[in-house]
């Protein structure tokens, strides 16, 4: 049995080993995909903006290019350069640290007073926008490169690339790769130590569109009008196109860009607090690493591995409360690094791995389960209620084949007569079949209603058992009961048969039956040949059961338990001593029970005292004692003539 049961979980581990191998190679070799990166990608948006850092205090102020600025200005986009001089000398006016505008003065303008005017309050705390544009032709790619006019840049004036990397579904999620970035220049020039991030590093939102303190154009024209005076002071301002009233998914916008927070505002981010949010996660090393495919795929075998642990005992409905713990483990998992060290390992491929084995064992546990199933079902359905093959059909493990030792109810149930019955409906043979397999069925189906297992059917006589296959911490109990319940069958059949016969004008035939009930250990399982067994039990317990049945008669009962039984039963049932006997084939004395049912208490009492006189040998039969025990207890008054019959010789 333990080398059965080590080579199963051989099996097991190997087949295991090979689903967790392929669940794991498939999972990794579509993870290396492009669209599952966007998948990823999803994932990280969710996550960012779970528990995402603050706003910075000493980020960067926008001055939005926007709808009030034009009506206030009362100008067409895009304004004289001029004006843009005038702003630059507010804000430094102001006490602004460091000034970038994410407009491009690529072209000479229309008026070159309006040049003049802007590169004169041009200096080194200025950045201006530069653009990077790949163009793809049938024969080539190339990097175009367009900076502001040399007039500016002479003036003392830096160049920020503002250009961006979009993921594959137009979201902004990686910090650009530029050395001179828009940020990365405007962070120098503001005296911080912008970090240089790895290549396709992650930025981390603060919120969505107008999270930064913006202040509208033309309000930073004339700041001392409209604006607080500290609005400015020491810090870093980004003069862009904020537009408010057109950065949505569905409409687009100008200069706006969906992040990791349209996911829930559905909103798009203007480009200006594009780059205060890439400024504060370099200055603030705020960005998130990606991990390479070796990392992933590690990631990914681990997941599969835990998840073959996980089921490398069995598969049930506790399965789904691992696996849900796992998938949280792994999501919280992948957040724990994004928060604590700033790198995202994405948790949808480990998960993905994890299901892949879970689900996949407990497919194929479930089809050896119905194969399983249905071998037991075929076995045992001869023998067991069809609720208890149920219930062995879902847990096999409570079935032991080949024979175990085992404390059983056994029960015999015998027809009274049965030769008298026999000889008179010799000439009616398939009357007498069908007579037998009427009583036989009601009585067999007392034993399966009370979880009891048929052993075998010896002409006119059943033998049950309970307490195996399934375990029955009740067994005596039941047994009792299904005697009763067979008595009444029994009562019915009879009731049946006499109506039966009364129509047809013949005798009726009534038919009796003696019960012998005992318990006590026994060798239960599959006995008989290698060609032929079946599912039986031995042992001096099921003699005795045996001679218990042929003894009822004798004392006008029918039905006699045997000792063990009676004091399992006595919790529930009213039981009464009969005698102490010595059976065929055995030399102990064994006292033998049976039902009082309906008896007092009083009545018991006197029973007992009765037994005690009886032993000790006091008891003659002109005892007046039989008539009133008779009357006291009805159910053994058939015992109690007896008893004066023998006493009479």
């Amino acid at each position: 049995m333990k080398a059965s049961r080590q080579l199963r979980l051989s099996s097991r581990r190997a087949k295991l080993a090979v689903l967790a191998a392929l669940v794991a190679t498939l999972v990794s070799l579509v993870s290396l995909t492009g669209s599952w990166s966007l998948i990823d990608l999803r994932a990280y948006d969710y996550l960012s903006i779970l528990g995402r850092p603050p706003l910075p205090e000493d980020g960067p102020v926008i001055v939005a290019i926007d709808e009030p600025s034009m009506a206030e200005i009362g100008s067409q986009w895009p304004w004289p350069r001029a004006l843009h001089a005038r702003l630059i000398q507010a804000l430094r006016a102001a006490g602004a640290k460091a000034i970038a505008l994410d407009v491009i003065f690529a072209e000479p303008a229309a008026a070159p007073e309006n040049d003049q005017a802007l590169a004169e309050v041009l200096g080194s705390d200025v950045v201006l926008a530069g653009d990077e544009t790949l163009i793809r032709t049938p024969q080539a790619e190339q990097f175009v490169r367009t900076e502001p006019l040399p007039v500016f840049l002479e003036r003392g004036a830096k160049v920020g690339i503002a250009s961006v990397d979009l993921s594959g579904d137009g979201t902004l999620r990686q910090i650009p790769s530029y050395q001179d970035g828009l940020a990365v220049t405007l962070a120098t020039v503001a005296g911080a130590e912008p970090a240089h991030p790895p290549r396709r590093a992650l930025m981390q939102t603060f919120g969505p569109a107008r999270t930064y303190p913006t202040v509208s154009y033309y309000q930073a024209l004339d700041p001392e009008s409209f604006l607080p005076e500290e609005t400015f002071r020491g810090r870093v301002v980004i003069v862009g196109l904020s537009l408010q009233n057109a950065p949505t998914i569905s409409g687009g916008g100008i200069d706006a860009f969906a992040t990791s927070d349209t996911v829930f505002s559905r909103g798009l981010v203007a480009g200006a607090e594009i780059h205060a949010t890439i400024y504060d996660n370099l200055v603030h090393r705020l960005f998130v690493k990606r991990t390479g495919a070796a990392v992933a795929i590690a990631a990914i075998v681990l997941a599969s591995l835990a998840a073959a642990l996980a089921v490398l005992g069995s598969t049930s409905w506790k399965t789904l409360g691992y696996g849900a713990l796992a998938l949280i483990l792994i999501f919280l998992a992948s957040y724990g690094l994004m928060r604590l060290s700033h790198v995202f390992v994405s948790p949808l491929a480990p998960a993905l791995a994890f299901l892949g084995v879970a689900v996949g064992q407990a497919g194929l546990d479930y089809a050896e389960e119905r194969r399983r199933r249905r071998a037991i079902t075929r076995a045992f359905s001869q023998y067991l209620s069809p609720a208890l093959v149920e219930r062995l059909a879902r847990d096999p493990s409570q079935l032991k084949l080949g024979g175990e030792r085992r404390t059983l109810t056994v029960l015999f149930c015998d027809v009274r007569g049965f030769t008298t019955i026999s000889e008179d409906m010799k000439d009616d043979p398939e009357g007498l079949t069908t007579l037998i397999n009427r009583l036989l069925t009601p009585l067999s189906e007392a034993v399966l209603n009370r979880r009891g297992t048929i052993d075998k059917y010896i002409g006119d006589c059943l033998m049950a058992f309970w307490n195996a296959p399934l375990d029955d911490p009740d067994h005596a109990v039941h047994a009792v009961q299904a005697a009763r319940d067979m008595l009444t069958a029994l009562g019915d059949l009879n009731a049946e048969l006499e109506a039966e016969a009364k129509a047809a004008g013949r005798p009726p035939k009534t038919l009796r039956i003696g019960i012998g009930i005992n318990t006590g250990e026994c060798v239960v399982g599959n006995m008989g040949s290698a060609r032929r067994f079946d599912y039986s039990a031995l042992g001096d317990a099921v003699n005795l059961a045996s001679r218990l049945e042929g003894a009822s008669k004798d004392y006008g009962v029918p039905l006699l338990l045997g000792e063990r039984t009676a004091t399992l039963a006595a919790r529930k049932f009213a039981v009464a001593e009969l005698d102490r006997i010595t059976v065929k084939g055995r030399s102990a004395v064994s006292p033998v029970f049976t039902l009082a049912d309906g008896a007092s208490q009083p009545a018991l009492e006197r029973h007992r005292a009765y037994l005690a006189r009886k032993y000790s040998g006091e008891i003659a039969a002109d005892d007046g004692l039989f008539d009133d025990l008779k009357a006291a207890l009805p159910p053994l008054a058939r015992y109690y003539e007896r008893e004066r019959e023998r006493l009479s010789g």
